[in-house]
């Protein structure tokens, strides 16, 4: 039986993760949970550290999934498949950057991000046989990166849009090697 503070921090984790950019509120985050505002009380101050709960919780999440790409051979299946299950959590991370003018959520996005690491694109980079320098390849990631996280949503995140969006990438990448 999962605890009452970890449903809480699940559920909103997940709202903020799928909610576009809306802002996260009690109230609501009640009404999903299907637990009264003052049992979220009961387990956090205020919504502030909710927050800082849910950053926490992400960080876990990250080492998760950064160890799951760590020990990944290849994009198709294995790496798609994982990150199909971390979907909320990379979506989550999308959040991050997009909301990352707020000083929090940057600092967020900056541990989270050196948490999960680059173990994707040497995966990619490694599987197409891209000779790069070090510095080539870490302006190609963070290039990269900023493209995946602009276009996953909700809604497109499944295996055909990943394994679209690999093959995509390593099609241009290839014009210029």
């Amino acid at each position: 039986m999962i605890a009452t503070k970890e449903i809480w921090i699940q559920k909103g984790y997940e709202m903020y993760a799928l909610n576009e950019g809306e802002t996260l509120k009690v109230e609501q985050l009640a009404k999903n949970v299907g637990i009264s505002k003052s049992s979220f009380y009961h387990y956090f101050a205020d919504l502030e550290c909710f927050i800082e709960n849910l950053f926490n919780y992400h960080y876990h999440r990250c080492s998760i999934l950064s160890t799951k790409e760590k020990n990944c051979t290849s994009i198709y299946p294995e790496l798609i498949d994982i990150l199909i299950e971390h979907k909320i959590d990379l979506l989550f991370h999308r959040q991050l950057r997009i909301h990352r003018n707020n000083a929090l959520t940057e600092i967020a996005l900056v541990k989270s991000s050196q948490i999960l690491g680059n173990y994707a694109v040497m995966i990619w980079a490694k599987e197409i046989n891209l000779k790069l320098t070090e510095k080539q390849l870490h302006g190609l990631f963070e290039i990269a990166t900023d493209d995946f996280y602009m276009k996953i949503n909700k809604d497109n995140f499944n295996s055909e849009f990943l394994t679209n969006y690999f093959k995509n990438l390593s099609a241009i990448t290839k014009k210029f090697t």
